[in-house]
């Protein structure tokens, strides 16, 4: 059993910092403030080849493994750039597997390259305003007509939709009341985000404003059938196999923060004089430093070792579930606790940890939350009854 990363993959970390050290705490203090998709974060990535990481080598990408990718989005996050950096591209690395495992050969070639070469931006379409987690239950229609459907519903909390021309949707192709079974008769699409017949409203939020969030509003959209991923009516299968990778990534990204948010105030402590010592001389301070990185290093076990599994196609459910439920803990605890060592000044911007709090409860609510993480553990480790 060998806990340590091989020579190319600390390689990576270091080339992504190097590209992250171009965009400095001013600079993300900035978009914090005003807005704007950090587009010139995205375009550098793409430049190195870096946005398709996970997409295989004959499509313009690397070929590697959600290992890597978890080494890549923890490695901006964790640069300053948080939650902001990490979601500027983070639909890149892993947003389009469906495509890659179920599409055919001609998508492949029209979808992924545009991606990869950061020419086109994606997001993904899925959760709705009146049914949150429960996917089998959406509403957004797809009825087919001959070589095309028209698409109509609303979606809910979908990120770069105000910069993306593509979009990753899933939409019901037959009834409910049709179906077998809950999770049939859903397909998936990846087509153009034509605004003449999709309306965008930006969600205003508490943190990571230069990373719109949105609502939609689809009316009538044309989707050649050319578009649909997959059979018709077994999207909620394709989108299935990504969920265990979004869960990597996103806790991946969430010790990144913590870790961040660590050394700000480690660094503080050290500076902060007060009644003529260091703050970080008393251990009412270093405690909790000392149980954040503890908390932190577990949680990023966790999350490379639910990596690994996943690279080697191993079941790894509750591993990546149970990394998203520690990072979301452990990077909320460490940005909280940063906060806090600051005093009055980790209540004002120009110390940067205020925004990382913010920006912290994302991967702590999102992609599920840590209450439905419990009754997964709960049911599919332990064997306790369902409890929803």
């Amino acid at each position: 059993m060998d806990f340590s990363f091989t020579p190319e993959q600390d390689a990576i970390r270091a080339a992504i910092a190097k590209i992250c050290e171009q965009f400095d705490d001013q600079y993300w203090l900035e978009k914090d403030r005003d807005g704007g998709f950090p587009h010139d974060l995205h375009q550098a990535l793409a430049r190195d080849g870096w946005l398709g990481i996970c997409i295989p080598e004959q499509y313009g990408g690397a070929g590697l493994g959600i290992t890597e990718a978890a080494i890549m989005m923890q490695t901006i996050s964790q640069s300053g750039a948080g939650l902001t950096g990490a979601s500027a591209v983070h639909m890149n690395i892993f947003g389009l597997n469906p495509v890659v495992q179920f599409g055919s050969e001609e998508q492949k070639q029209r979808m992924l390259p545009p991606l990869v070469q950061g020419r086109e931006k994606a997001c993904f379409a899925v959760t709705e305003p009146n049914t949150g987690l429960n996917t089998t239950e959406l509403k957004t229609k797809a009825e087919r007509h001959g070589d095309h459907y028209l698409l109509s519903g609303a979606k809910v909390w979908i990120s770069t939709a105000q910069v993306a021309e593509k979009m990753l949707i899933l939409a019901r192709t037959t009834p409910l009341e049709q179906v077998k079974k809950h999770t049939d008769g859903l397909s998936l699409f990846y087509t153009d985000l034509d605004r003449r017949h999709v309306r965008v409203q930006e969600i205003e939020k508490m943190g990571r404003k230069a990373v719109d969030s949105n609502e939609l509003f689809i009316d009538g959209l044309k989707v050649p059938t050319a578009d649909r991923i997959g059979e018709e009516g077994k999207g909620f299968h394709y989108i299935l196999h990504g969920m265990n990778a979004e869960r990597i990534l996103i806790a991946s990204e969430a010790v990144g923060l913590g870790r961040v948010a660590l050394q700000r105030a480690t660094d503080y402590a050290k500076e902060r004089i007060v009644f003529g010592r260091p703050i970080g001389k008393n251990q009412g301070i270093q405690h909790p430093l000392a149980a954040c990185w503890m908390e932190l290093e577990a949680a990023s076990l966790m999350v490379f070792h639910a990596a690994s599994l996943y690279d080697r196609g191993e079941p790894c459910g509750a591993q990546a579930n149970a990394a998203k439920y520690l990072a979301g803990e452990a990077g909320f605890n460490a940005c909280q606790t940063a906060v806090m060592t600051h005093g009055g000044f980790g209540y004002a911007k120009e110390y940067h940890v205020e925004r990382y709090l913010r920006e912290v409860l994302i991967p702590r609510i999102a992609p599920v939350s840590p209450q439905l993480v419990l009754c997964y553990i709960a049911e599919k480790v332990l064997g306790l009854p369902k409890s929803y």
